[in-house]
């Protein structure tokens, strides 16, 4: 068993909710290597051999078991890029949490860019979880750029919870999934940025198969002077349904922008968007404040609420 320093297990009480443990199936990346894994019976772990990145094979007898793959950069400077595939076996369900943390207490950019593909078997059902954190008192740059492809046969299901927490200062995230028949699609992303922060967001989901469906809810909170961009993209190939659903809040000097693209390619697809910015509420401030907060601690409520 690998023995974690201090800043490490900080880090992943952040990122794994769960709780890493150095059992069952599981892989630490730190500083762009493994520091440690783990097989279980039914999910293996390979390196890469042609690149950085691991392979996990989940076969189909896998039935409410977890896998753990955070990454942690602390060392201030750093480009980590790493290449993860997915191979999850028809009729399997499990639960994938991921995510990256950056200590950076140095005066260079530290970056993550973390490519994952998931090659979803029929019938699997995936949960697949990932958080994003940044902390540190160095004046470089935490930056982190996920790229996320999602390839779902027939009747394939596939929830992403997705949510950067905060001390992110750039993120580019990339997200692409292809539906097949029958196959669902389910989003969550929440996104935090404060300061000068800048994160966008693009999302192209192509349902290719008849009876295919995704429900997509994206929550974000933008304050001080960062900014932040969505662009959802849903195309309907074939007779099926979407939901796309964009809430943000405004806070300070921030901006928002939202650019939803639906494209209905089949006479029954059928897609809808919607998308709403706006502050808090002077009621909602008034009434927590009247309960004996000060408006900060009512502006925190009220933001915990709302991601959550």
């Amino acid at each position: 068993m690998a023995l974690l320093d201090r800043i490490t297990e900080k880090i992943l009480k952040q990122i794994d909710e769960s709780g890493f443990k150095q059992e069952g199936a599981f892989n630490l990346r730190h500083n762009g290597i493994a520091l440690c894994h783990g097989d279980s019976e039914h999910i293996k772990i390979k390196k890469k051999e042609d690149k950085p990145g691991i392979d996990v094979y989940i076969d189909g007898s896998t039935k409410g078991e977890q896998v753990h793959i955070p990454v942690v950069v602390d060392a201030s400077g750093m480009t980590d890029v790493v290449y993860n595939d997915f191979f999850v076996a028809e009729g399997a369900e499990v639960v994938i949490v991921a995510g990256c943390g950056i200590h950076n207490s140095g005066c260079n950019e530290s970056r993550h860019d973390g490519i994952h593909t998931f090659h979803v078997g029929k019938g699997a059902n995936v949960r697949y979880e990932e958080k994003h954190y940044g902390e540190g008192n160095g004046s470089g740059a935490r930056v982190l750029n996920p790229v996320t492809k999602i390839i779902l046969e027939e009747d394939a299901v596939f929830t992403l919870d997705t949510a950067q927490i905060k001390g992110v200062d750039s993120t580019v995230r990339e997200t692409d999934v292809e539906l097949g028949t029958n196959a669902k699609l389910y989003v969550v992303e929440k996104l935090m940025t404060h300061d000068n922060q800048v994160a966008e967001s693009n999302m192209e989901v192509q349902m290719n198969g008849d009876g295919s469906s995704a429900q997509i809810v994206s929550r974000s909170v933008a304050k001080g002077n960062s900014r932040q961009v969505f662009h959802p993209k849903a195309v309907g190939n074939a007779k099926c349904h979407a939901h796309v659903q964009c809430d943000s809040i405004i806070m300070d000097h921030a901006e928002v922008c939202s650019i939803p693209e639906i494209n209905a390619r089949h006479l029954d697809a059928a897609i809808v968007h919607e998308a709403a910015i706006g502050r808090i509420n002077d009621e909602q401030l008034i009434k927590l404040r009247t309960l004996g907060m000060t408006e900060e601690e009512a502006e925190g409520v009220i933001v915990e609420a709302f991601l959550n």
